[in-house]
């Protein structure tokens, strides 16, 4: 009894150490492959890590301020298939905080005020055309106040201070506040400035922030073929007439539509929403009221005001110089103006035809017609769907007021914008070759104006309908815009 009880306690013994030694034996490769997974997972962790790493470092790189003067860019092979291309400006009203040149923070615009002045900086943009380079920055100057101006450029992480000069242009309607042009040197001292900073000469202190230099490399070909310069949106809510515009311009063979935009209404800003995303579009904030009185007017007698309209002007010369070496020509008008051709369908097609015509260095004049809406309506291409929608259907006013002959009549212009030196709003100040913009005639082009608009009740109104001749592409383009805005039903 004895030995066998014994004998069952030393096996239970060794069945125990037998158990455990093979629990053990099991557990080593259990460890090994645990330890495995570990380092697996740490690896695809740190790669990840990495990717991450490399992703943010190449979008940071792409988001250099002077990115939008990338002579790479594409041009747009469909509307409907836009992608977002760069623009010479920048949407916002400042650049990032991190955006610093020389140890200064940058501020991208496009309304800074200079110090104590009562002066104004628009853009700053690098001048190539006269042989020795300049910078010249569009500004506006309140014209009674006597200054004195310095430029202080970034040159390879330090500052130059020159004087500046100045030139305030003749159109500004005596208002008080007109647009000018800054000029400032480029010497030895520093030849590739790439952000400059006005400031007034006599005063102390240390620059609080500078603006990038645009227009620093020259291409040769432009991604843009039409720009249109819209220079002042100003509490818009016409959203049929906005659509029929933006749909007419790229019939027309416009690529991008600059739109300096003070305010609008909830429904404007979703059809700019579409446009912008599709990259047709591109917004300026122009928040000049918040510093100027402006006028809703271009006569001071019936519009107080301390400044032209808007500031339409310094809206239009700052349009310009960007695209300058962006777009082969640009088109300077307002959103209720239609340049059409009478004997071709698209700018495309016509203005080589004006070039042979008139020659190619030279604007071209487009006489203004107006289309008023107190004219009879004809339903022909009226659409339920649209009458809910804010804004009158011009497909419905195909009567014009008659232009007296021998007088002269309004136009807007189509320009190569390196022929330009000081635009406004009909034509050009002044231009590099110094030859004026060119009237072209009615029979090959004119400018249909849509628009309330006031004429004598004897008027004999002329009948034309060559809109109409659009109507089959433009009403499904405005539908479908308005259908994806969510303005109208599917």
């Amino acid at each position: 009894m004895l030995l066998s009880s014994v004998g069952m306690f030393s096996r239970g013994k060794c069945d125990v150490k037998y158990e455990r030694l093979e629990s053990e034996s099991e557990a080593k490769p259990f460890k090994k492959r645990t330890c495995a997974l570990q380092i697996f997972y740490l690896f695809c962790l740190l790669f990840a890590f990495f990717i991450i790493i490399f992703i943010y470092m190449q979008d940071s790189s792409n988001a250099h301020y002077d990115k939008p003067e990338d002579p790479d860019l594409q041009t747009h092979p469909s509307f409907h298939d836009l992608p977002i291309l760069q623009t010479p400006h920048t949407n916002t009203s400042t650049s990032p905080p991190s955006a610093k040149a020389c140890g200064v923070q940058v501020k991208d615009g496009p309304v800074i005020k200079v110090g104590h002045l009562n002066t104004y900086v628009i853009g700053s943009y690098m001048e190539h055309r006269f042989g020795e380079k300049q910078i010249k920055t569009i500004a506006i100057f309140l014209r009674s106040e006597q200054v004195t101006l310095n430029c202080v450029m970034c040159c390879n992480g330090t500052t130059v201070k020159l004087p500046a000069e100045y030139s305030i242009h003749s159109d500004h309607f005596n208002f008080e506040y007109g647009t000018a042009t800054i000029m400032c040197p480029i010497e030895s001292t520093c030849l590739t400035p790439t952000h400059v900073a006005i400031t007034a000469r006599g005063v102390s202190g240390n620059v609080t922030s500078f603006q990038p230099i645009r227009n620093r490399k020259t291409p040769t070909t432009f991604p843009y073929e039409f720009t249109i310069c819209i220079s002042a949106m100003y509490d818009y809510k016409t959203v049929l007439n906005l659509v029929q515009s933006m749909e007419m311009f790229r019939l027309l063979g416009a690529q991008k539509v600059v739109i300096y935009k003070t305010n609008c209404d909830s429904d404007t800003q979703k059809i700019l929403d579409y446009y912008e995303k599709k990259g047709f579009v591109e917004i300026i904030p122009w928040t000049i009221k918040k510093h100027i009185n402006v006028s809703r007017g271009w006569e001071m007698n019936k519009s107080p005001g301390q400044l032209h309209y808007f500031g339409q002007i310094p809206a239009l010369n700052d349009c310009v110089y960007p695209y300058m070496y962006q777009s082969h020509y640009v088109a300077l008008h307002d959103m209720d103006e239609l340049i059409l051709p009478l004997k071709v369908k698209t700018w495309t097609e016509l203005l080589p035809e004006l070039e042979i015509e008139y020659s190619s260095d030279v604007g071209f004049e487009f006489e203004n017609n107006h289309f008023p809406f107190e004219a009879k309506s004809h339903a022909d291409y009226d659409q339920d769907s649209w009458n809910n929608i804010q804004g009158v259907n011009i497909l419905n006013y195909i009567d014009r007021v008659p232009n007296l002959p021998n007088t002269f009549n309004n136009f807007k212009i189509i320009v190569n914008p390196r022929l330009v030196l000081k635009a406004t709003v009909h034509g050009l100040l002044t231009s590099v070759n110094g030859r004026p913009t060119v009237r072209v005639k009615n029979s090959i082009a004119r400018m249909y104006h849509y628009k309330h608009f006031t004429y004598p009740p004897n008027t004999n109104l002329v009948s034309d309908d060559h809109l109409w001749d659009y109507a089959k592409d433009l009403i499904p383009a405005v539908s479908k815009v308005l259908q994806a805005s969510g303005l109208i039903e599917a």
